[in-house]
């Protein structure tokens, strides 16, 4: 036995505040299997493909086998995944009305082929319609890649939330260091927290972001209070239970919470966590809205974000909600049209 600060470094637990998988040197494992399911029909299903010839949409996920891991180890992180997909698509001939349907099949996605290696085979039944056969071939196939690639994004990114924990040395650089962003989110200087759970520290940071939407305020209020439009936009069932203490789950269980305060129309304020964060540690949402008669401004105040999941929940609000309220936005738009 090596006297005490002479082991291996990797093994000393002082370089971790929780004594938890010290410098990610252990294998860890998590089943992604039942979230890529999910997150393959969020991405695929609905998908609008359109050209000259007309317009085809691909309508349902008919099978999906296979599984998928994530895998840690020395600090890295190791992807599993191989699967057999059969999408159904439907279209509708430009010059003739006629409607077609067809079949999209993806046989071997698997991290052993690139995604523009993977195969994909278009079918139709029988009859007429080979234009949109064609149209599936070339661009239905360039749209059923790219959903592709965000699945594996979202996988290597979303899904492995809090796989890698920080060491010592790790939280010291990113509490010293100052975010600058661009875009919908402003500049914050980290301001580092020590949250006790359970007797464990978890270092924190809090993040400011802001959003403009062409919505008035009491409309962009309630999608954030209706169950109806949450799910609409989060493409996932949910439960909202918008009052004091009231329930709150979204994208199959992966963000849960509760409503702690809600002014209709100026401010709402979660008690908000996601599911790969460490056991009963949750952030402090506020959301602000400033409204005109056009336009919101929605100010966004996160507190209590474990430190490396910083960049992770700011990609949840910019693309998982900001992004997919624009375009549930802009649909409603275009059904009022």
């Amino acid at each position: 036995m090596a006297r005490w600060g002479q082991g291996d470094p990797r093994w000393i637990v002082e370089e971790r505040a929780d004594a938890t998988n010290v410098n990610n040197w252990h294998w860890t494992e998590r089943d992604a299997t039942s979230w890529s399911k999910s997150k393959l029909k969020e991405v695929l299903v609905g998908l609008v493909v359109e050209g000259e010839a007309g317009r085809c949409e691909i309508s349902d996920l008919k099978h999906v086998e296979g599984e998928a891991s994530c895998n840690s180890r020395k600090g890295k992180l190791i992807f599993f995944y191989e699967w057999d997909l059969r999408l159904s698509w439907r279209g509708t001939v430009k010059e003739s009305g006629e409607k077609h349907k067809g079949s999209v099949e993806i046989p071997n996605l698997s991290e052993e082929n690139e995604v523009d290696d993977t195969e994909i085979n278009i079918s139709k039944k029988k009859g007429e319609g080979d234009v949109l056969k064609d149209l599936m071939r070339t661009e239905g196939t360039t749209k059923v890649r790219e959903a592709l690639r965000d699945y594996l994004t979202a996988l290597k990114t979303e899904f492995t939330l809090g796989m890698i924990l920080p060491t010592k040395t790790a939280v010291g650089q990113e509490l010293a260091a100052q975010q600058i962003r661009s875009g919908n989110t402003v500049q914050d200087s980290v301001s580092p927290q020590s949250l006790d759970i359970n007797g464990v520290k978890i270092p924190t940071v809090k993040i400011l972001m802001r959003e403009i939407f062409n919505s008035p305020a009491d409309k962009l209020y309630s999608i954030f209070t209706t169950k109806e439009l949450v799910q609409k936009f989060s493409k996932c069932p949910a439960v909202i239970e918008a009052e004091k203490g009231g329930k709150l789950q979204m994208f199959d269980g992966c963000v849960s919470g509760e409503y702690a305060e809600l002014v209709p129309s100026q401010r709402i304020v979660l008690k908000w966590r996601c599911r790969s964060w460490p056991d009963e540690h949750y952030a402090t949402v506020a959301l602000n809205f400033k409204g005109t008669a056009a336009q919101t401004e929605l100010q966004l105040e996160c507190r209590g974000v474990p430190v490396p999941n910083e960049d992770s929940t700011r990609q949840c609000w910019e693309k998982q909600y900001f992004e997919e309220i624009h375009t549930l936005l802009q649909q409603s738009k275009d059904n009022m049209e």
